[in-house]
């Protein structure tokens, strides 16, 4: 157990420092995009980009299939089976990936051409960045295999390189659009494409070389086939739900409000990935750990590290998300010299829904273990689809665009009890405990670490004072109630250990 802690707390420090340097590059090259393209083509390249995630979404619910059946063999140790389902994985994935480049190539190019809002002399633009994303998204799929056997394999200091050296490529490619003498939008496609390539070789290339269980060749592993489709059947609910909460819900803004809401819908969407990097990071080190333990056998371990980890992941989120509620609008217009508008409210509930959402990593980790997963994906992804039909119709009522966004949030609210009854049913977890252990003690830390960065906002002036002040409260007075009170007494006594072990050495 003190070993696997000990590679959790690595392989997180790893992740960090990836985030870290992501976050900021990520930030400063949508900044450059955004002035370099003008909002409307900022906005034309999400939601034609978006377009492919509608017909991409089979790409989900096999990763997660591929990432499950992976660790859960390298939990029991079994290396034959591990090389099977590598193989077999590619197979369904090439599969998919062919199916998807189709329906891109009719449904999606029709949506392009006939539904969405684009100016007329954008067309042509659009129609290419189109294919280098069609092209783009079939290579991401047949990687999924590459990227969970890397991940169930827990190489998380390769998987920061990859991750810095991808945001780096991308800098240089906002860079080069500024200079660019051709069409902007058309050089930002191709560009991207050839990172992607580069990328997807890459990671063939490290897979082979590392992982005796890389195999590319036809699999005739019928009862494999039939397991993995089996499962990834019902996580197929659980990634169209996803790409409507997201994609969909963009393509319905293009439609009633045209690209420029789409370009403060992306912005929203650049900021809260870049915020939600500081707990995502923690649970995909977690991960692993939890499906090893459920396969091993060790169900105590797997239930503290489902509590631990949807305790961290809120507190790390909680950190970073209080001073940008509170200083949404002076952040932005310090990162962008335009900001479209809506940009601040979509910025706002897009953090709120993603603290509420940020339980159900570890809990879905822990179902997915299991792998009896079709009825909670049935009611989790049923009430989650009810986004798109319910936000064309307040659209269709002449409701603001934010209002899916405040739909959304109170579907995630639902989807919290259908979570909690799950956990009881599939994992033998007391409601109750986790309840109180994890939800109520996060709600008491959040309302009181937001008391004193909210009385720095409200009685300072705006400005940059006022937001250093902010982001100094709201830090010390966080750290200082997940302490305190997020904290159990064991939890408390590790960091004093770790501190006074730093003390020493200093001194």
């Amino acid at each position: 157990m003190q070993e696997n802690n000990k590679r959790i707390a690595k392989n997180t420090l790893f992740l960090y420092f990836r985030m870290l340097i992501t976050m900021g590059v990520s930030l400063y090259t949508s900044r450059v995009v955004l002035n370099t393209l003008g909002i409307v083509d900022y906005g034309l390249n999400n939601v034609v980009s978006g377009v492919i995630t509608l017909f991409a979404f089979l790409n989900s619910s096999l990763g997660t299939a591929t990432s499950r059946f992976l660790t859960f063999e390298l939990g029991k140790k079994n290396r034959e089976r591990i090389r099977k389902i590598f193989c077999t994985s590619f197979n369904i994935h090439l599969c998919m990936a062919i199916i998807a480049v189709l329906l891109c190539e009719t449904a999606g190019l029709w949506t392009v051409n006939n539904v969405l809002k684009i100016p007329a002399d954008r067309l042509y633009a659009c129609n290419v960045i189109y294919q280098y994303a069609v092209f783009s998204a079939a290579l991401s799929m047949t990687g999924v295999p590459l990227h969970a056997t890397i991940i169930a394999h827990e190489r998380m200091n390769l998987y920061a390189c990859l991750g810095i050296s991808d945001a780096a490529l991308k800098l240089v490619v906002a860079c080069l659009i500024t200079i660019s003498a051709f069409d902007k939008l058309i050089t930002l496609g191709t560009l991207n494409l050839f990172i992607s390539t580069g990328m997807y070789i890459f990671y063939h290339i490290y897979c082979k070389r590392n992982f005796p269980e890389y195999s590319i060749a036809v699999s005739r592993e019928k009862q494999l086939y039939r397991e993995m489709l089996g499962y990834s059947t019902w996580s197929l609910l659980g990634s169209a739900a996803a790409m409507l909460k997201n994609q969909g819900v963009n393509i319905l803004i293009n439609i009633f409000f045209g690209p420029a809401v789409n370009a403060a819908n992306a912005i929203a969407f650049r900021v809260n990935a870049a915020i939600t990097a500081f707990s995502n990071n923690f649970t995909v080190a977690l991960n692993p750990q939890i499906i090893k333990s459920y396969a091993a056998n060790e169900r105590l371990q797997m239930k503290n590290l489902i509590f631990r980890g949807g305790r961290f992941s809120f507190f790390l989120l909680m950190t970073v998300s209080i001073p940008v509620l509170m200083e949404t609008d002076f952040m932005l217009h310090l990162w962008l010299k335009n900001v479209p508008q809506y940009t601040v409210i979509f910025t706002r509930l897009i953090i709120i829904l993603a603290l509420i959402d940020c339980f159900a990593y570890t809990q879905n980790t822990g179902i997915q273990a299991t792998g009896k997963i079709k009825y909670y994906q049935i009611t989790v992804a049923g009430i989650y689809m009810l986004i798109f039909p319910l936000s064309y119709i307040f659209y269709k009522l002449g409701a603001l665009p934010y209002t899916g966004l405040s739909i959304l949030i109170v579907l995630s609210v639902c989807n919290i009890f259908v979570r909690l009854y799950s956990i009881k049913k599939q994992l033998e977890i007391s409601i109750y405990e986790y309840f109180v252990n994890v939800l109520l003690i996060s709600v008491i830390v959040f309302a009181i670490s937001v008391v004193f960065p909210f009385l720095v906002h409200y009685y300072m002036i705006s400005g940059y004072l006022r937001l250093i002040t902010v982001v100094l409260v709201s830090f010390l007075s966080s750290c200082l109630c997940i302490y305190w009170l997020g904290l159990k007494k064991q939890e408390r006594n590790k960091v004093n250990l770790i501190i006074l072990k730093r003390y020493e050495k200093i001194f």
